[in-house]
Parts: C-alpha cells; structure tokens; sequence
C-alpha cells in the first residue's frame, strides 16, 4: 500500500490524535469488518473509500492485525503438512514485520510533534509509546470481535456462554480503561509530564546476518 509523503502523514496523524481515541477505535472495527466480508487471509487488502485521509495508516494497521490473527489460527491446525507450516510461519513473520514498520512510522510523527512541548522538569518516562499504546487498542478490537463470535455461536452450551460473556465484558472493561488511559497519555504528553521515547524493534530472527541458522544456510 502506497502511504503519504511524510509531511501529510504527519498532518493527518496529529489531526488523529486530537480527536477523541474512540474515533481510532472504530476505524480498528471497520477494518476488522472490511476483512472479514470474504475472511480470506490471502485475499487483497481492501481500503474503504469513505476512510478520511487520517484514518488510513490506522486502517490498514489492523487489516494487517487481523491476517495476521487468522494465519495464527490455520499455523495451530494439528493437520496441516510441514510445507504449509513453514507458509504459515512466514507469512506471520512477515506481517509481524509489517505491523512493526507501520507502528514506528506512527510514533516517529508523534515523537517530531511531542519534541515541541516544553517538558517539565521530573517528568515521567512511559514505558510504552503512543502508537504502540494504540497497537494494543487494535488487538483487543480483535479480541472482542472474536469473543462476540463466540458468544453468539448457535451450538454453544450455555455454560459456556456464561463464561464468553464474562471474558467478552472483562475485555470490554480493559478496552474501555485503555481508550482512558491513552487519552490521559496524550494529556500528559501535551502538559510536558511525560514523555516516551521511540525504540527500534531489534528483530533478529528474519536477519540473515543476525540469525545464526539463516547465516549458516546461505554460507555466511
């Protein structure tokens, strides 16, 4: 997917930012939504044409997201072969990878936009960036999609549903405190009582030069 020059991006990202989290949110809901109209982990990415300009990057974040959760499910097949593992395996490596990329574009215009605030002295380092802070909104929009799922399935006990229904409204309480979480995150950040820094994800396994098995296999 072709994204904004830099300079938009960082335009229509911190025009994301100002708005209320939940608006974030439902743009993870509409990807989920868009995806599973043909639920094919190989089908082509499909972008809404009614998606603003902000709410792109945030959109194809959770499609990416939402192969990637269903290439988990087809890896854990007890029947499938070893070739398909080994599919299934790179194909996860990849959109891991991905995700990765696109989470760190997101923080690096948040970063630019946050090194403008004045910050106050003994302020406090968060451990978690903002865009991976929203990273964990997109995963627990799946969460919940999936539980609902479950709960709704037509052959379920009912004992069991008692028990999907308690585990869909913990993960609805958990999204519900991470939306005011976050929002009280960019609050902070503005005020100059926080700050975050942006940390490279050192991923050795997909280097050829930093996995020891893929430098052996190509004789290095």
């Amino acid at each position: 997917m072709a994204f904004l020059c830099h300079s938009e991006l960082r335009y229509h990202l911190i025009f994301a930012f100002m708005l209320n989290i939940e608006t974030i949110y439902a743009v993870f809901e509409s990807a989920i939504r868009d995806y599973h109209v043909l639920n094919d982990i190989e089908q082509d990415y499909i972008q809404s044409p009614t998606l603003q300009e902000f709410e792109k990057i945030f959109h194809y974040k959770s499609w990416i997201d939402t192969v990637q959760w269903h290439t988990e499910d087809e890896v854990r097949n007890p029947n499938i072969s070893g070739e398909e593992i080994r599919y299934f395996k790179n194909k996860i490596d990849k959109l891991n990878q991905e995700r990765t990329n696109l989470v760190e574009q997101i923080d690096d215009v948040y970063l630019a936009h946050f090194s403008n605030v004045k910050v106050k002295s003994g302020a406090r380092l968060n451990t978690e960036s903002l865009a991976w802070s929203l990273d964990r909104l997109s995963i627990l929009a799946l969460k919940i999609y999936h539980m609902q799922i479950e709960v709704n399935r037509e052959n379920l006990i009912e004992a069991n549903r008692i028990i999907y229904n308690q585990k869909l409204e913990l993960l609805q309480k958990q999204k519900s405190d991470l939306v005011t979480a976050i929002q009280q995150f960019i609050e902070e950040l503005n005020e100059g009582n926080t700050i975050f820094k942006v940390y490279r994800q050192v991923k050795m396994y997909n280097d050829l030069d930093l996995n020891p098995v893929l430098r052996k296999t190509h004789g290095l």
